[in-house]
């Protein structure tokens, strides 16, 4: 079983890993203190990162697996399944960001948040925590792994 999915096994970790070496980026550029009010913007550049992930990915898929052909199904369910396993890694991803690479992240968003007038202390309170970013990053791996698991097979698909 593992084996049919070593691959989609293979580029969800790659995933998870590039994605703590960009919060490592972020926190390094300031992203998560002295530039916070730039984050909502800057941090949407690792769709970039994210897209060319998962073109790689899926052309190793092909390539591999399919042995040089794959269809748009095949593209997606593999696709998907790379999402799912990013998902699963990512409250773990989330913990080790906020343990380890940017310990003061949410402290330093809620105090932005209500000093820029964004939301109130208890709003930003109840949004910015581990246990919240833990379940939008496990539903964001779910459904942005599937949209872009989709986008991405239409291109990548060979017969």
């Amino acid at each position: 079983m593992i084996n049919k999915y070593k691959t989609e096994i293979k580029w969800g970790l790659i995933f998870t890993g590039v994605s703590l070496l960009w919060m490592v980026l972020e926190r390094m550029l300031g992203w998560h203190s002295t530039h916070i009010d730039k984050h909502a913007t800057y941090t949407n550049f690792f769709a970039i990162v994210a897209i060319a992930i998962f073109v790689v990915a899926l052309i190793d898929k092909r390539n591999n697996d399919y042995e040089g052909s794959m269809t748009w199904l095949q593209g997606f369910i593999s696709g998907t399944i790379i999402g799912l396993i990013v998902a699963i890694l990512s409250p773990l991803a989330q913990w080790i960001t906020h343990a380890f690479i940017t310990p003061d992240y949410f402290s330093n968003a809620i105090e932005y948040a209500v000093s820029s007038g964004n939301s109130t202390q208890e709003q930003a309170e109840q949004f910015f925590n581990l246990s919240s970013y833990m379940i939008q990053s496990a539903i964001g791996g779910l459904v942005m792994g599937a949209i872009t698991a989709a986008i991405v097979a239409i291109f990548v698909k060979k017969q």
